[in-house]
């Protein structure tokens, strides 16, 4: 069966995050910033640039809040403020956040079983069963380019697709800290499976699986609570390996570059990556460093 082309995106934010506690007690981890705007901004804003028109949020029910009151609330009060102190175009990241897409926010089943696969499986009622999607783990920011748009683009000319996953080239010494391609058809770069941090000497290739993900609706046969894996969680990659079992996943090499904001130490190259290339005092930060 061929799919309906994306235009809707499920990211991801319904972890506990407990390697950032314990500002993560009181606000979820993808609303730390990045420069001007938190991580979730940067994973929408990619959504947008390739064309999604409708966005679900999986949120925890802590969070669910948080995301509603930054995406839905226009801060008429702060505006008003604003205006009477000719200062509005201050007010115009806020306006650029309601103009986003659709967003819709929810809250991950709580029946479901801890694990990356869980929040795209309490998603499936947003997901029309001749249309395919796209996922991304708000873990995950790309510079440079939109993976999303990469996905959109690799469908067009793969609508045989069960998936498509993205990957990034990375050096030896860091495989057997991250999930590692490995090829069935290297000429047409499908997918065998996803090795989970194997030995160095032991990774199949060095292109590193991360969260973005062109799904087709077959995947929630596979993301069923029942199927948990390894430390019985739900997760993704047991999901698209069923599915490389069946018909063809494909693997595109991101055109951007990936980072993953997972745990202080990335999360704060991340942010220092951005603020250098983006922000009008990177040469201040420069001078610091160099101090």
């Amino acid at each position: 069966m061929k799919y309906r082309k994306p235009t809707k995106a499920i990211i991801t934010d319904a972890g506990c995050a407990s390697r950032f506690l314990p500002i993560t007690k009181t606000i979820p981890k993808a609303m730390l910033p990045i420069g001007d705007r938190p991580i979730m901004q940067l994973v929408v804003e990619e959504c947008v640039d390739a064309g999604i028109q409708e966005i679900i949020i999986v949120a925890t029910k802590e969070g669910r809040p948080i995301y509603e009151d930054y995406f839905y609330d226009a801060a008429i009060k702060m505006k008003k403020q604003l205006h009477s102190q000719a200062k509005d175009d201050r007010y115009e990241p806020v306006q650029k956040v309601l103009d986003f897409p659709k967003i819709t926010v929810i809250e991950q089943d709580p029946s479901y079983p801890y694990g990356n696969g869980s929040p795209i499986a309490s998603a499936r009622k947003f997901i029309c069963d001749d249309e395919a999607f796209v996922v991304a783990y708000s873990d995950d920011v790309v510079f440079g380019s939109s993976d999303i748009k990469t996905l959109i683009n690799s469908y067009e000319s793969h609508p045989d697709a069960k998936a498509i996953i993205i990957a990034q080239e990375m050096p030896r010494e860091v495989l057997n800290k991250y999930g590692i391609i490995k090829l069935a058809d290297e000429e047409k770069r499908t997918l065998r499976n996803i090795i989970e941090k194997p030995k160095i000497e032991d990774a199949p290739s060095n292109l590193t699986s991360y969260g973005r993900y062109l799904l087709t609706p077959e995947v929630f046969e596979y993301l069923d609570p029942r199927n948990t894996g390894l430390d019985n969680e739900l997760w993704t990659v047991d999901a698209i390996t069923k599915m490389a079992e069946i018909g063809d996943v494909y693997v595109e090499n991101t055109q951007g570059k990936w980072m993953t904001t997972g745990d202080p130490k990335n999360y704060c190259m991340t942010l220092l990556s951005y603020v250098m290339d983006h922000e009008d005092y990177a040469d201040d930060i420069r001078k610091l460093i160099e101090k």
